[in-house]
């Protein structure tokens, strides 16, 4: 299949604790695991997609950031690897950057590589940023309510063009 997730981090999988670097501190958001496992079990390619300004802003290093995955990967509780690839982009805002959302670089460097079919692709977020980049790149867009930023306050999920959900779960739920 050529379909994929792509998937925001804190706020959406994890409960955002802005600079999370210890791996102590990572708590799953409810319904993550099942619905990544849901996800997975329907043929979908997943990808992790997280911006972390505290590298860029010297606040802990890319090895800290590794190590909170690890951790989110643990509590998952579910087969290896649970992504297909880990995409973080390390640049604080400010500072140049290809790869920080909302730029949809590296969704469309996925795309083109695991010739993924964009109509059949989601990025899933809490955040502006992470709607923008699903846009950008052409695939479809859902928010979820488990970030800090309400989702009425995403100007495409106050239109009605982007669909929210009470968290990842909720939204796998609706994957065919």
């Amino acid at each position: 299949m050529n379909r994929a997730l792509f998937l925001d981090r804190d706020g959406t999988l994890i409960i955002d604790k802005v600079y999370l670097s210890d791996p102590a501190g990572v708590e799953l958001i409810r319904g993550a695991a099942e619905g990544l496992s849901r996800a997975r079990s329907l043929g979908f390619k997943i990808f992790l997609l997280t911006n972390q300004s505290g590298i860029g802003r010297g606040l802990h290093s890319i090895e800290d950031t590794h190590r909170v995955n690890a951790r989110m990967e643990e509590l998952l509780g579910l087969p290896k690897p649970v992504f297909d690839e880990i995409c973080i982009a390390p640049e604080a805002p400010g500072q140049p950057s290809a790869y920080r959302k909302p730029s949809p670089r590296f969704i469309l460097e996925k795309i083109q590589q695991h010739e993924l079919d964009p109509a059949s692709c989601f990025m899933v977020g809490d955040a502006p940023a992470d709607i923008g980049a699903a846009l950008a790149a052409g695939i479809h867009a859902a928010a979820v309510r488990t970030g800090k930023v309400p989702p009425d306050a995403i100007p495409e999920v106050a239109s009605g063009k982007v669909p929210v959900f009470e968290d990842f779960g909720a939204f796998a739920v609706t994957l065919r």
